[in-house]
């Protein structure tokens, strides 16, 4: 239960401050009066819903309600936004960077507040559905591929189970394919828990112990992380919850280099792109915790994370550049490249962060 209020904390205040990125513009005004008294915040008289000096809303509430009212706005609605936002980005990605950059601020909900929703929506499911990540204390490594083995059978064990009470409820006599291919998983972790029993390991051989760098500040780093890998694996995690962030100037770069010979297109229009394709990778990441944790056959994760990325770019880039299919292709398939270097980039800084913080 703990987890779930936690993940639910971190999704309500994800929300909120991606509120912070989003602008007012365009917004409905619930229960506001056009044109009676002053504003309560500038002084100035009100002609219409909103303050034309500072922009607050000219009707304020003032009960308990309201604060609710407002949590719930801001987590479920993004005033509306959403609904015009999400089926865009999901079909017609292309559209919706062309339209944003072009001036349609009003309609849609801004890169950047997307981003950061689905940022703080992905850690609350992996928080959720997949646990903690924990490694047992000290730098033995047989006792961490013990801990790691045990982990994975009891949600092997469980998936097992799962795959017997539906073949239960549909009456088959023989198993399933899928229970066939859970038993098969597990099998295969039970061979791995036997050979584990069997590893030699000491009690201070944990993967950094003999690393020495002559860096005296990144030594002093990689002996915490042996001393405690438990506190440098939610150092890591922390860093890549609070610094997603960084994935946008990071890319950024590499989308330009694509276009260097067609300078209409500026800095902007490629971070506009790249935040809007950082936030359908974050919610495609959510989509498949849940669909994974909901029992969906290992084969529709694996096609979903072979195939979902490069079509969504392909589309993406087709549609915001106004790219002709070949054209298209060839910088699907160096972006795809670039994707993981950026990535592998952003895994460095998380780990320079949690070692020399």
């Amino acid at each position: 239960m703990s987890g779930e209020m936690a993940a639910a904390g971190d999704l309500a205040m994800g929300a909120l401050v991606a509120r912070q990125f989003e602008p007012h513009a365009g917004e409905v005004s619930h229960g506001a009066q056009a044109g009676h008294g002053l504003c309560l915040n500038c002084g100035t008289a009100l002609v219409g819903s909103f303050c034309h000096a500072c922009g607050q809303n000219g009707h304020l509430h003032r009960t308990i309600g309201s604060i609710g009212h407002d949590i719930l706005h801001g987590v479920f609605h993004f005033e509306g936004k959403i609904w015009h936002t999400l089926p865009m980005l999901v079909f017609r990605p292309g559209a919706l960077t062309r339209r944003y950059i072009a001036g349609e601020r009003a309609r849609f909900v801004s890169p950047m507040a997307l981003f950061l929703f689905f940022a703080f929506l992905m850690f609350a499911t992996l928080h959720t559905f997949a646990g903690e990540p924990e490694l047992p204390m000290g730098g033995n490594r047989q006792e961490i591929a013990r801990h790691t083995v045990d982990a994975n059978l009891t949600r092997a064990r469980k998936r097992v189970a799962d795959a017997q009470a539906r073949d239960r409820q549909r009456g088959l006599s023989t198993p399933s394919a899928e229970l066939k291919s859970e038993q098969e998983a597990l099998a295969a972790l039970e061979t791995a828990k036997r050979s584990v029993e069997t590893m030699k390991g000491g009690e201070d051989d944990f993967v950094f112990s003999d690393i020495k760098t002559g860096w005296k500040r990144l030594d002093k780093g990689l002996h915490k992380a042996n001393e405690n890998p438990n506190l440098a694996l939610y150092k890591l995690q922390s860093s890549a919850y609070k610094y997603s962030w960084a994935l946008i100037p990071i890319s950024v770069p590499f989308v330009a280099m694509l276009f260097l010979w067609r300078r209409r297109f500026g800095l902007y229009d490629h971070a506009i792109f790249v935040t809007y394709n950082l936030a359908f990778m974050l919610l495609l990441v959510t989509a498949l915790t849940v669909a994974r944790s909901a029992g969906a056959p290992g084969w529709i994760f694996g096609a979903s994370v072979i195939f979902v990325p490069p079509v969504f770019m392909f589309a993406q880039l087709r549609g915001a550049y106004s790219l002709r299919k070949r054209s298209a292709l060839w910088r699907t398939v160096a972006l795809t490249v670039f994707a993981w270097v950026a990535l592998i980039l952003f895994v460095c800084l998380l780990l320079a962060l949690g070692l020399l913080g």
